[in-house]
């Protein structure tokens, strides 16, 4: 149970389609109840059976976010992080395959001898212990069931939800349920009915919600809010329109105009002062009126679903955000055969992290274009491994340069990437990268200590093979410099970079992860702000 009296929790659910923004709902409610000073945390409840999301492709379930502490985890912690000022954990992710295998390893130990093992009450039992653990000391948690009313895998998270009412009672607990109002052209109006059923599905499985927070691309009329109040059993100041935004970051000052942070804090009688809004008031001020702009080029294998690249699409607009640049970006696919007419008209390019060997050739060749024509390059990850391999192949003439990691390893004469030596054999896929949050030591003037203003770093990582080691001399001979290396093991290389080009820097962790619109990556800031000077058209 949790250690905190009179705990607060709002548990949010989504109706009607997926991908309805129940996560930028939950973390624009964690920034309004922070701006008020409440202590809060954000939990994300997934109903899958993965243990986490890093076995999944992004096709499946977008990026795979990491916490500092190292936990593969859905992307709307990053929504969470990114809103808030919160350091998530691995006690913020909670999915159906943690919940089941920790149920099962309990059976096998003979923790539950005697009984039959059953969804209710032993896998509630552990939802429930684990969304109190999440919730730690915090005054307010929110937390989001992931899935949508109906998916019967779902069903043992709403169950403990609702037992959670039962126990903490109804003024410490509110359920909001983020729907769909679908416009439909043919007729020229919103059609509440999808809502409605939606909320009858909530209903019967024991949840009356509280709020009904509607998402819409047009505004939704008092006529309607009255229907949907009528068949949602609410009064319709709980009918809270959301509609489409311009950008993310309005949401919360949406939510704050309807009041709804406000109608949550009376609801569960908390005292609070105004939300202090004015730095949202200024992102979204600076979103709007850019004094310039620029174009990046996104070279990646999952560019046709834009949520595989999520954090680092919000970190390149950060990085505009902090010099008033619109950045516009251009998903482009490495599967395609690329040539410089395809790069051409773009004013700077950044290869994302990736695995296998689908799409490496057009990202070596976006990589290639960058270094001989002076473009601003940036890589993360993968990006950063493959820098190495095309600077191994094209400049120093390191006859079957690659990686260990290819399909084609036994043709691969020289490893530029490589497991470390004392890496243990691969058992098992999940969970065995160098994850989480490393320190780096920056090297004295190199550009990238530069652009930190700092020698020491820290951060995430999400990956498993390794620059090797043994061609640093090679490299620093024909001009790319190691710039970064592990705290401690000087031999793992996490950032390389080209002195002599405008902006070329590889890092091997992920920068992303930790760009906020409040305080922007200093490494995406640079590679804008170079960017922007490098203007082709």
């Amino acid at each position: 149970m949790s250690k905190t009296k009179n705990q607060k929790f709002i548990f949010i659910t989504g109706g009607v389609v997926s991908s309805v923004g129940k996560g930028l709902v939950s973390a624009s409610l964690a920034t309004l109840l922070e701006a008020r000073g409440f202590k809060v945390s954000v939990i994300k409840c997934d109903p899958y059976i993965n243990v986490d999301p890093g076995t999944l492709s992004p096709f499946q379930h977008g990026e795979v976010y990491v916490t500092k502490d190292g936990a593969e985890t859905d992307l709307d912690l990053g929504h969470y992080e990114r809103f808030t000022n919160l350091d998530l954990n691995k006690n913020h992710s909670i999915t159906t395959g943690q919940i089941y295998q920790t149920v099962i390893d309990k059976e096998r130990k003979g923790d539950y001898l005697g009984r039959t093992v059953q969804v209710i009450p032993h896998i509630t039992n552990e939802i429930k212990s684990r969304i109190f653990k999440g919730a730690g000391q915090a005054e307010i948690t929110v937390v989001e069931i992931g899935g949508t009313i109906g998916d019967i895998e779902g069903l043992p998270f709403i169950e403990a939800i609702r037992q959670i009412r039962i126990e903490k009672g109804i003024e410490n607990t509110i359920f909001a349920h983020v729907t769909f109002i679908p416009f439909i052209p043919s007729a020229g109006e919103l059609k509440s009915k999808p809502s409605q059923h939606s909320v009858k599905a909530l209903r019967e499985v024991g949840l009356q919600p509280d709020f009904l927070l509607c998402r819409s691309a047009q505004t939704i009329n008092k006529e309607l809010k009255e229907k949907l109040a009528l068949f949602s059993n609410l009064s319709v100041e709980n009918i809270i329109p959301v509609p489409d935004a311009e950008s993310i970051y309005e949401i919360p000052l949406f939510l704050n105009k309807e009041k709804l942070d406000q109608k949550l804090i009376q609801r569960m009688s908390l005292k609070t002062t105004l939300a202090s809004l004015s730095k949202w008031k200024n992102i979204v001020q600076k979103i709007k009126a850019p004094k310039k702009e620029t174009t990046i080029g996104l070279v990646g294998k999952y560019v046709h679903l834009k949520d595989s690249y999520q954090s680092i699409h919000e970190a390149l607009m950060h990085g505009g955000l902090a010099k008033q640049i619109k950045v516009n970006i251009e998903y482009i696919d490495s599967e395609k055969k690329l040539s410089s007419k395809d790069l051409k008209s773009l004013n700077g390019i950044l290869v994302p992290g990736g695995f296998g060997d689908r799409g490496i050739d057009g990202k070596l060749k976006a990589i290639q274009y960058c270094r001989e024509n002076s473009v601003p390059f940036f890589g993360i990850c993968l990006g950063m491994q493959m820098a190495a391999i095309e600077f191994a192949q094209n400049v120093c003439k390191i006859k079957g340069a690659g990686s260990r990691e290819s399909k084609n390893g036994k043709s691969i004469q020289n490893f530029i990437i490589d497991v470390m030596p004392n890496q243990k054999p691969l058992t098992y896929k999940g969970g065995s990268m160098r994850l989480g949050s490393y320190p780096c030591l920056l090297l004295k003037n190199s550009k990238i200590q530069k652009i930190y203003k700092k020698d020491l770093i820290e951060e995430r990582h999400r990956h498993r093979y390794e620059f090797n080691f043994n061609f640093t001399e090679q490299f620093e001979k024909k001009g790319m410099k190691v710039a970064g290396v592990h705290k401690g093991y000087e031999n793992l290389v996490e950032a390389l970079e080209i002195p002599k080009h405008p902006w070329f820097i590889g890092v091997q962790f992920h920068p992303e992860f930790q760009s906020k619109p409040t305080k922007p990556h200093p490494l995406f800031v640079s590679f804008i702000e170079t960017c922007e000077k490098n203007k082709t058209t």
